[in-house]
């Protein structure tokens, strides 16, 4: 081994022991205050980090445990001799920079990587002032204005990038793992962020003006109370609301300049009416201006003690009520208590939906707080109902009628045999005279020659035997789900269907006269209709007024023929609450309908086997039922409109691409292009394609 591989060796064991240098004074027995100003000059080059760190803690008298994955060497170069506190700094610094930390916990060190020492023990920074430094510490910040979650995204790149910081939004809290100097920092930058907001809130209360108008004002001249376009959700940077009871403003703003550019709009607007004669024109947003009015008008009729109505005509043909009072009620009354109260006229202009008021600053005052709380956007209504009619048919007939004719002379005829119901088809006299007339079903029958009616001429067929068989199973499914869309407390009707005419009477002459024949006939809706009028109450609930009919024309050739048209019919109607969105069931039929006749021969029908050759036996069962159910929805908004409206028009666009008729080498083709998307339907006129 040469000298140079010997001094490589040695090397680092010599600059542990060479780079601590006691002063002389030190070496000396020392007291206990000069133990504590003891002073260690460091120089520590390429040294392992391992003697680096025993030798600090001998001199700091701290314990150090460390990772096997600890290695490498180190530089620590001081002038100057340094505390031990210092020297331990220095000590944290240096493993920061060969990317360690330090974790100090239950009075020892732990040196780990940089990576694992946010899963390690670290302590909870209760103050991090006390200690700053480059060893790893954890602190929980609980916010008392701003959103943890908000805030997460901003503070991440200020931790470093091995550490650990997330957000807790069940209390509002930040926890974050790092180094404590850089969880001090991080500390100064939330609480500079987290304060109450710097908008300030004050009363304007005004003298003449209506708050309602200038605050609808306000809100179009000034920007700041509309969030950015680009950035909907967000808090505008001012908002004005309005006190109708003190005719106040309340202005909420983010800077004083703000809210005193606002307040000064506001006061300068505050003045008396200057050239108007106290006449003022309200424009109404959802209301109607006609019954606005009239509610007014009754307002101030009905809150007067003594009044005078004078009744005018417009050159336009419009009404206006002018009304003289000497004392009034509610918010009018108390600004005019003194005096009395001159005329005012309410006037409502249609064309433009607008009112128009003639009336004293303290009156209109009062009546456009009651107008602001009438002109509301209403609730709509959806409306979808559910008609389901299952019904089931089953006929069965079985009999043999026997009948024989002969003519013996001299215009006279013998006739016998047995006849068996009254419908045209089914009896064998019927069938005698026509054989065409035959009911549906099996019919065997002999015929021998024909019969002459006697005193007649006429001739019909000698039918001796006739055998009907007939069974017949009917079914139907109804499905109706009939929708309509309404106003609260507006009624709506939907019919869908036909116009069916009736005969309701008939002349016929008696006599060749000039009078011609004629009929009269009246027109009926045969089909499904739909009446509702709904109420929607502050709880979310629906009360519903509902009339509701299905009728149909009937096809049972079961029934009894009859001089016109039978047509079946179930109507409902009724009065209910339903809450938002549920399904309720309004009515319902279930019939179990079973008929039995049997037509028989006395004795002879009652014989065992031979008897059913002397009787004809029909039967008959129809069971029907019928459910009606209901749901209403609540349109609260545009958007719940727009929802419901996008699901109905998907739901037909399915049903079209459904619907495709296969191709045919001969014939055209017809199939319908189903509808555009909607949202490409809004850009075209409706129902292109």
């Amino acid at each position: 081994m040469t000298l140079t591989h010997l001094l490589a060796i040695l090397r680092p064991a010599l600059a542990c022991l060479l780079a601590i240098a006691v002063p002389a004074a030190a070496q000396a027995p020392a007291t206990p205050a000069a133990a504590q100003d003891e002073k260690i000059t460091v120089n520590f080059v390429n040294a392992d980090i391992q003697s680096v760190i025993k030798t600090v803690g001998q001199h700091t008298g701290r314990n150090f445990i460390l990772d096997p994955r600890v290695t490498g060497t180190v530089n620590i170069v001081s002038d100057r001799p340094v505390s031990k506190d210092m020297l331990y700094e220095l000590l944290l610094s240096t493993l920061r920079v060969q990317g360690y930390a330090a974790v100090e916990s239950n009075g020892f060190v732990k040196i780990v990587p940089e990576a694992e020492a946010k899963t390690s023990a670290a302590p909870l920074a209760g103050d991090v002032r006390r200690g700053p430094g480059d060893r790893v510490v954890t602190q929980v910040f609980i916010l008392q204005n701003e959103n943890a979650v908000q805030l997460v995204p901003v503070l991440r790149p200020l931790v470093t990038a091995n550490n650990f910081i997330a957000a807790y939004p069940n209390n509002n809290a930040i926890v974050i793992v790092d180094y404590a100097s850089n969880v001090q920092r991080i500390q100064r930058i939330i609480e500079s962020v987290d304060r109450p907001a710097s908008g300030d809130v004050q009363i304007v209360k005004l003298q003449n003006a209506s708050a309602i108008d200038i605050a609808q004002m306000l809100q179009r001249v000034v920007p700041e109370t509309t969030p950015p376009a680009n950035a909907p959700g967000t808090v505008p940077k001012a908002a004005v609301a309005v006190d109708s009871r003190t005719n106040s403003l309340i202005v909420r703003a983010e800077s004083a300049q703000l809210m005193n550019r606002i307040k000064a709009l506001a006061l300068g607007l505050d003045t008396p009416g200057a050239g108007n004669n106290n006449i003022y024109t309200v424009f109404l947003r959802n209301a109607e201006a006609v019954r606005i009015a009239d509610t007014l008008r009754g307002l101030l009729s009905g809150s007067e003690s003594s009044r005078t109505t004078t009744t005018t005509t417009t050159p336009a043909g419009q009404t206006a009520t002018q009304t003289t009072a000497s004392t009034t009620t509610g918010n009018a009354a108390a600004a005019v208590a003194s005096t009395p109260a001159p005329s005012s006229i309410i006037q409502a202009y249609p064309p433009t939906n607008s009112i128009i008021i003639t009336a004293s600053e303290p009156v209109y005052r009062g009546l456009r707080t009651v107008i602001d709380s009438l002109d509301q956007r209403r609730h709509q209504v959806y409306v979808e109902a559910l008609i389901v009619e299952v019904s089931t048919g089953l006929a069965a007939e079985f009999g043999v009628q026997w009948n024989a004719g002969r003519n013996i002379g001299d215009g006279q005829t013998l006739f016998g045999g047995t006849n068996f119901g009254t419908i045209p088809g089914q009896n064998i006299i019927g069938a005698a005279l026509d054989p065409r007339n035959l009911g549906t079903g099996l019919n065997l029958g002999i015929i021998r020659g024909t019969l002459t009616i006697p005193g007649t001429d006429i001739q019909v067929a000698n039918l001796q035997l006739l055998a009907r068989a007939l069974e017949g199973d009917s079914g139907a499914n109804v499905l109706s789900t009939p929708n309509v869309l309404t106003l609260d407390n507006e009624e709506a009707k939907i019919v869908v269907g036909q116009n069916v005419p009736f005969i309701t009477g008939s002349y016929t002459p008696t006599s060749t006269s000039a009078t011609n024949p004629f009929q009269t006939i009246e027109r009926k809706d045969i089909g499904l209709t739909l009446r509702v009028t709904p109420q929607v109450s502050e709880a979310g609930a629906v009360k519903l007024k509902i009339f509701q009919e299905v009728s149909s024309v009937t096809r049972d050739k079961a029934l009894v023929q009859s001089a016109d048209i039978i047509t079946n019919k179930r109507a409902l109607e009724s009065t209910v609450l339903v809450d938002d969105g549920q399904i309720v069931v309004l009515g319902g039929l279930i019939q179990d309908d079973q008929q039995a006749q049997v037509d028989k021969v006395p004795v002879l029908g009652d014989l065992p086997y031979l008897g059913n050759l002397f009787k004809y036996e029909s039967r008959n069962r129809r069971r029907t039922n019928l459910m009606v159910f209901l749901r209403p929805v609540i349109l609260k908004d545009e958007k719940a409109a727009a929802s419901i409206t996008a699901d109905r028009y998907e739901y037909i666009r399915n049903i079209q691409g459904g619907m495709k008729l296969p191709r045919n080498p001969v014939l055209p083709e017809t199939n319908v292009k189903p509808l555009p998307p909607l949202e490409e339907q809004r850009r075209k006129p409706l129902g292109m394609q």
